[in-house]
């Protein structure tokens, strides 16, 4: 027997609004209205699959930890069961990610959230996997949480590590990936200060040790100046620099961090890192990469949070055995060996409490 799926990191609870239904298509609940009115409730087989090969799967897990939920009494009366690909995995166009077979009205209103669970996740995790195989063999670092709601930063983080980042900055979604989160300073601290250099001496006061001292150089002076005379100040508790210069002034360019790396050389501060970040794209990594830049790390926002979700679609197999299949799509089960049946009950004992 193939061995069951169980989780490897704790899973975020259903909010409320899905297990009731608030977040569905309304058609969904009239359905189970009408099927509830009428005295039906077969049991269905329903697949699920998107059109985008090589797509770097993710989602898939917190819809597991919903099916846990909703499939809960329906699997112990051996009624319902789940087989799915995890998140990760590369997977071809069309094929089946996730099959669930259970009652229809008891997995009816929770298509709209699983399928969009999916979406996203995986419009991020392959976008971060695109990234991460550009920059290769340096690190890429999540920082797209500003450009997202809040109530889905930590989603879009854990996705980003999925596909491949090192880390991200908030430490909603670092952890969930089993991660720490990672970041440097904001303008903001630097501008409080007033000097560069003590922003730098108020963060090595006031934060603990372990995490790495990464300056942020580009607030008031020349960033060569900056990171010469943050290395001064910090001598071998500089990790580093990060680079993020104003679009009005151009933008990090490969001249600017050679300059910044030769600075830094010159200041006895060979070890120190250089980070490098805004509007960082996969045209733009390429011509780091063209240039030979010394690039330690590339923090990319936008380039991974602001895809388009890549779309999957459910469809219904079997209605109580027989197959079925709405017209111009098989009918009856499709051949997946890579699916793996989802031990529902561990997945229930890995979901983490509600936070909001």
């Amino acid at each position: 027997m193939a061995e069951l799926d169980r989780p490897t990191r704790p899973v975020p609870r259903p909010l409320p609004a899905l297990l009731t239904g608030e977040n569905a298509d309304v058609y969904f609940l009239r359905s189970e209205r009408v099927l509830a009115g009428d005295g039906r409730n077969p049991i269905v087989t329903m697949e699920v699959f998107c059109r985008r090969a090589g797509a770097t799967l993710c989602g898939i897990d917190e819809a597991k930890g919903l099916l846990a939920i909703a499939l809960e009494a329906d699997a112990a009366a051996g009624n319902a069961a789940v087989w799915a690909l995890k998140d990760g995995d590369l997977i071809e166009a069309k094929e089946v990610v996730l099959r669930i077979r259970a009652p229809y009205q008891s997995i009816a209103r929770f298509e709209t959230a699983y399928l969009g669970m999916m979406a996203h996740g995986t419009g991020w995790a392959t976008a971060a996997r695109a990234i991460v195989d550009a920059a290769a063999p340096t690190p890429v670092i999540a920082f797209g949480a500003r450009h997202v709601h809040p109530n889905i930063a930590d989603r879009l983080d854990y996705a980003a590590i999925i596909g491949g980042a090192t880390s991200a900055s908030t430490m909603a979604g670092s952890s969930r990936a089993g991660r720490l989160p990672v970041g440097t300073m904001p303008h903001a601290l630097v501008l409080i200060y007033g000097d560069t250099v003590e922003a730098a001496l108020a963060f090595d006061r006031n934060i603990e040790s372990e995490v790495p001292r990464i300056v942020l150089v580009d607030t008031f002076r020349d960033e060569s100046e900056e990171s010469a005379r943050v290395a001064a100040a910090l001598g071998s508790k500089l990790g580093g620099v990060r680079l993020d210069r104003a679009s009005e002034l151009g933008g990090v360019t490969p001249a600017l961090v050679a300059e910044v790396r030769a600075a830094l050389d010159a200041a006895g501060a060979t070890a120190a890192q250089i980070v490098i970040s805004g509007g960082l794209s996969l045209e733009r990594i390429a011509e780091f990469k063209a240039a030979g830049s010394r690039v330690d790390t590339y923090a990319v926002g936008s380039a991974i949070s602001g895809v388009r979700p890549i779309d999957f679609t459910a469809d219904i197999h079997e209605i109580d055995g027989q197959p079925i299949g709405k017209r111009g799509r098989p009918s009856g089960t499709t051949t997946s060996p890579r699916l793996r049946e989802v031990d529902l009950a561990a997945w229930r004992a890995a979901l983490t409490p509600v936070t909001r």
